[in-house]
């Protein structure tokens, strides 16, 4: 082909490169073709990495949420218990899905709070609330798919609804499961925050990761203070710190006193030992950017915070899945 192209007189070779991009893009099959346009235009987004998986049923991952659940490490999350089916089989979730398509978004920021008395506030509610921020973004990239590959149905999921999020990014290449249970990547450690579309559309499939670099690194069970890290990829709810200061409702049981280690919401320290977060760099997205009013309080700040101006302070923030009275709650726990 090319030396045909060469033969057909003073051609450049960029044009030449031009014909044979169109030349593999008329052989290419469709499903690549669209599978590639999709992870261009995430990244484009601002998403740091997109994989695509086929939306099969979870056989293993069933087996391994029904041992969870019969072994009541779930806490008082009994929305957990709800919706088994939609959570192992994407069908039922989103009738006719063909492909999941999985998004991290990196979350670690340049700077933390400044204060070594304050109380601690995880990394993930820094900024705006990342349900508003990766939503929006997904919307955009499903109106993206609409315009330039035409009909196709689906959801968009940020942690809002019976998915499985960790395993369908792992099944689309884009990380490994952790001892900690987060989502890992090579690349960009585990502050990132996940986002699924469910469609409709047959895609190329990603391979997920053949290997689990995590090694025989125990850095993350060995760090937990409350033992939440029962074994290696289990993590008993129940006593983990960030279930304890968010999900839970009512008062912290006695016997975590002590154990917090400042944390007031949320918690981190499994990911802030683990290796592969050693050299993560600081996210590029300005609505996950702080306060600069909230990095620098202090111990006292946060003592004497009333609720109106935790209202304004936080009015964007995921602190709000506490609430003020959850919060205040936390930081007399901690004291």
């Amino acid at each position: 082909m090319l030396l045909a192209i060469k033969a057909t007189a003073d051609i450049t070779y960029d044009k030449i490169n031009q014909i044979l991009d169109l030349t593999d893009s008329v052989f290419m099959p469709q499903k690549t073709k669209f599978s590639q346009i999709i992870k261009t235009e995430a990244l484009q987004l601002g998403f740091d990495a997109c994989g695509i998986a086929k939306a099969a049923f979870l056989d293993e991952d069933a087996s391994r949420l029904r041992n969870w659940l019969n072994s009541h490490m779930f806490g008082e999350m009994k929305y957990m218990t709800r919706h088994f089916s939609k959570r192992i089989d994407p069908q039922t979730l989103v009738p006719g899905a063909k492909s999941v398509i999985s998004v991290i978004l990196n979350y670690f920021p340049a700077e933390e709070q400044k204060n070594p008395n304050a109380p601690v506030i995880s990394k993930y509610a820094y900024g705006e609330d990342y349900h508003l921020v990766v939503k929006r973004k997904l919307n955009k990239l499903f109106d993206f798919i609409r315009e330039e590959i035409g009909e196709v149905n689906g959801r968009a999921f940020v942690d809002s609804a019976p998915v499985l999020e960790r395993v369908w990014a792992a099944r689309a290449g884009l990380g490994w499961i952790g001892k900690n249970s987060m989502l890992i990547s090579k690349k960009h450690g585990s502050f990132v925050f996940l986002g699924e579309l469910m469609v409709d559309l047959e895609l190329e499939y990603d391979e997920p990761s053949k290997k689990d670099y995590c090694g025989t690194c125990t850095e993350c069970i060995d760090a937990c203070p409350t033992g939440a890290i029962v074994q290696p990829c289990v993590v008993d709810a129940s006593k983990c710190i960030s279930y304890l200061t968010v999900e839970l409702k009512e008062e912290i049981p006695g016997q975590f006193k002590g154990q917090f280690q400042n944390r007031a919401f949320g918690c981190d320290i499994c990911q802030d030992v683990c290796p592969w977060n050693r050299k993560v760099k600081p996210h590029q997205i300005e609505e996950f950017e702080p306060e600069k009013k909230f990095l620098e309080m202090t111990r006292d700040d946060w003592y004497q915070l009333g609720e109106e101006d935790f209202r304004k302070l936080f009015k964007n923030s995921a602190l709000k899945r506490s609430g003020y009275k959850g919060l205040m709650r936390n930081i007399r726990f901690i004291d």
